[in-house]
């Protein structure tokens, strides 16, 4: 395996539930769907896969802003994913929806969203290109709350 790896571990926690510690520090839990014997101890997978989508987006978006010296008091970002109705059921959509707080330019957030979930966000460019990924980013007054 060429390029920069990462390693998680899991281990089994509960019924359905597994404890993910990866190599570089951090852990999560991660439990599924009652049906399938989880017990609510976690995200389930595929909110986990919204997670780390909106996330990695997140992350790119403070430090594009940062770099330009604008003043982010709060991100926040709500993420809805539609699946597929079969077995597997993989998404057919997923809308990630910003709502930034600060003396922001408007422009310089939606310039900054648009690099940051099409260009840069390593999570977003693993997903099967059929998946249907939109944004949207709001910017609120610093008085305002998201």
């Amino acid at each position: 395996m060429s390029g920069k790896t990462h390693d998680v571990t899991l281990e089994q926690v509960g019924p359905a539930a597994f404890e993910a510690t990866a190599a570089g520090g951090g852990s999560l839990i991660v439990d599924g769907s009652p049906d399938v014997g989880g017990e609510g101890r976690g995200m389930r997978p595929v909110e986990l896969l919204l997670s780390a989508l909106a996330s990695c987006a997140a992350m790119d978006v403070v430090h594009i802003l940062r770099k330009q010296r604008q003043d982010l008091q709060h991100l926040s970002i709500k993420i809805e994913g539609e699946r597929a109705d079969a077995v597997p059921a993989p998404f057919k959509r997923i809308k990630l929806v910003f709502e930034a707080r600060g003396a922001v330019d408007d422009h310089k957030l939606q310039r900054a969203v648009q690099l940051g979930v099409e260009k840069y966000c390593s999570v977003g460019a693993s997903l099967d290109p059929k998946i249907e990924v939109s944004w949207e980013a709001r910017l609120h007054d610093s008085g305002t709350p998201p």
